[in-house]
């Protein structure tokens, strides 16, 4: 595992692409395959993360450097009381949304992508992130529940194509998500698992290796 004792897993993408589906698909595989598990999802279900939820998303539309203050704030407090305490206790965490999801929302709407970064600094970087890409026209027809006011069709365009931009930049793994739920399942499984046993083996590794001492001539 990670050197936190567990190994943190982030699915994301545009509106509508599956995440929370697949998040709690894949939490239930690998329960199956006797991991232990913590899954999540951003905004966070602490006090700045309900307020984004059930306040901000839903009312007009505020300025896109507003939101990624509280996104930020929201994440640290996720961090801190969530993520990291779970990673610490050895398990797989599965999180719907994470960093990049400022990066493509906030990014798309004009904000500097160095003063996010800047801002997330604190963020730790995940050991498997998934990008589940979809066209935002399918996105759309797909969602359920209410709409948020990030759920246009032009902003999801270029949200899209800024997840596109970090998944060529080798920051994400690029799945297809518009196909048969199963077929997206056992893609994102493979990866997880594959994910896994290479983070086993390196710890395994790590843990044979000899120690170096100096000898005294």
């Amino acid at each position: 595992m990670s050197i936190r004792g567990g190994f943190f897993v982030v699915l994301d993408g545009i509106d509508g692409c599956g995440k929370s589906l697949h998040s709690r698909l894949l939490n239930e595989e690998l329960l199956a395959a006797g991991y232990r598990t913590f899954r999540t999802m951003e905004p966070s279900n602490g006090v700045i993360g309900r307020f984004i939820r059930h306040s901000l998303l839903r009312s007009q539309k505020t300025d896109p450097e507003i939101e990624a203050l509280l996104f930020a704030a929201d994440r640290f407090d996720h961090l801190h009381y969530e993520i990291l305490p779970s990673l610490k206790r050895g398990r797989v965490v599965v999180s719907d949304r994470y960093f990049h999801s400022s990066l493509a929302y906030q990014g798309a709407q004009g904000v500097d992508l160095d003063w996010i970064r800047e801002l997330n600094s604190f963020a730790i970087k995940p050991d498997l992130s998934i990008y589940l890409d979809l066209p935002p026209d399918i996105g759309l027809q797909r969602k359920r529940g209410p709409s948020s006011v990030l759920e246009k069709f032009e902003l999801q365009k270029k949200v899209r194509e800024a997840f596109l931009q970090l998944a060529s930049s080798g920051e994400m793994i690029l799945v297809d998500a518009n196909g048969p739920i199963n077929d997206v399942k056992q893609r994102i499984l493979s990866i997880t698992l594959n994910a896994l046993r290479d983070e086993r083996e390196k710890a395994a590794y790590s843990d044979s290796s000899p120690e170096r001492h100096d000898t005294p001539e």
